[in-house]
C-alpha cells in the first residue's frame, strides 16, 4: 500500500519541477523531500523523475503517477468544497472563470453587491479566452459566450449580447458621423485582433466592415483595450452591447449595424450542485442581469 504523506510530496515535486521549490511549499528541507522520493521509487520499483540540471521531467511511469495524483487532489478538493459548505453561511473560495472583456467591464463592477451579501467569500476570478475545464476543477464555474459543450455540466442561459459601434462625442465632433456603413471609410476602426480567441459574431462583423475599404485599425487582444482607446478618441469602436450601461458618454454610430446575437451562459459541474457559493454567484449574477435589462429598457424609453 502507498504512503500517502509520499504520494502527496510526489505531486509537490511533479507540479513545481525541481525539489527545492517543492520544499519551499510544504516547508521541507530538500534532502528530506528527496529522501521520500527516492522511497516511494523503491516501493514501485521504477524510476518516477528523469534528473536534469534545469530540474526534474516525469518519466513514462511518473506521469502515469501524477495523473493520479491530480485526480486524486481535484477529488478531495471538490469533498472539501462540498464539507465546507454550510447550511446557513456562505464563505471560502470559489473560483470563477468568464472572457477578459466581460470580467472587467461587466462583472467586476458589480460584485461589491456579491461582497456586500456575502463579506467572507473568497473569489478568484480568472479572465481569460481560453475555456477552461470544470468537470476537471480548473474552475467552479464559468461565464461564457457561447453553450458550454461539455457533459456533466448544470448550464443556464443568462442573457444575449450583440456586437456594435461605438465612437466619443469629441471624436464625432472632429471626425463626423458616419450616416452609412461605407462612410467608414474616412475613419478609424477600433476592434479586437482578428487572430485572438473571440466570438465568431464579432469576428464575422469585422470582417464585413472591412469590405468598406478602411484605411486605419487599431487592433486590441481584449475589448478593455478597445473599449478605452474609443473612449480616447482614436476612432469608432467595435464594442459587446453592454459596455454602454457603465460608460453613457460613448455614442452608439451606425444603429443599424449589429452582429448577431451572442448567447451568455453560466456554467458549473453537476457535482456542485448543493454548493451554497455556487447558488449564492448565480443568484447574484441572474440578479445584476435582470437589473442591467431594466436599466437598459429604461434607457432605451428615454431616448
Amino acid at each position: 500500500m502507498m504512503d500517502w504523506d509520499k504520494l502527496r510530496i510526489f505531486h509537490a515535486v511533479a507540479d513545481a519541477g525541481s525539489l527545492t521549490h517543492a520544499g519551499d511549499i510544504l516547508h521541507l528541507s530538500q534532502s528530506a523531500v528527496s529522501r521520500q522520493i527516492r522511497a516511494l521509487e523503491e516501493s514501485l520499483n521504477t524510476t518516477l523523475f528523469h534528473r536534469h540540471a534545469r530540474g526534474l521531467i516525469l518519466t513514462e511511469q511518473g506521469e502515469l503517477l501524477f495523473d493520479a495524483t491530480s485526480s486524486m487532489r481535484r477529488r478531495i478538493d471538490t469533498a472539501a468544497a462540498r464539507i465546507r459548505d454550510s447550511e446557513e453561511e456562505v464563505f471560502g473560495e470559489l473560483r470563477v472563470t468568464t472572457a477578459t472583456g466581460f470580467g472587467s467591464l461587466w462583472l467586476t463592477p458589480r460584485m461589491p453587491a456579491l461582497y456586500a451579501k456575502y463579506p467572507d467569500l473568497k473569489i478568484d476570478l480568472m479572465l481569460e479566452e481560453r475555456v477552461l475545464d470544470l468537470p476537471m476543477r480548473e474552475a467552479d464555474i464559468a461565464i461564457r459566450m457561447k453553450e458550454p459543450s461539455q457533459a456533466d455540466l448544470i448550464r443556464k442561459r443568462l442573457m444575449t449580447i450583440r456586437m456594435r459601434l461605438y465612437a466619443s462625442p469629441e471624436y464625432l465632433a472632429q471626425r463626423g458621423t458616419p450616416e452609412k456603413a461605407s462612410d467608414l471609410s474616412n475613419h478609424r476602426l477600433i476592434c479586437q485582433s482578428p487572430n485572438t480567441p473571440q466570438v465568431s459574431a464579432g469576428a464575422v462583423m469585422v470582417q464585413e466592415l472591412l469590405t468598406h475599404d478602411i484605411p486605419s485599425m487599431l487592433t486590441v487582444n481584449n475589448y478593455f483595450g478597445v473599449l478605452q482607446a474609443t473612449i480616447a478618441g482614436l476612432g469608432v469602436g467595435l464594442l459587446p452591447d453592454y459596455v454602454i450601461e457603465d460608460f453613457p458618454s460613448i455614442v452608439r454610430v451606425l444603429p443599424d449595424l449589429e452582429s448577431a446575437e451572442v448567447p451568455v451562459f453560466l456554467a458549473y459541474p453537476e457535482e456542485l450542485r448543493q454548493s451554497k457559493r455556487i447558488a449564492a454567484f448565480r443568484d447574484f449574477v441572474v440578479d445584476e442581469i435582470f437589473e442591467h435589462r431594466r436599466r437598459l429598457q429604461t434607457a432605451e424609453r428615454e431616448r
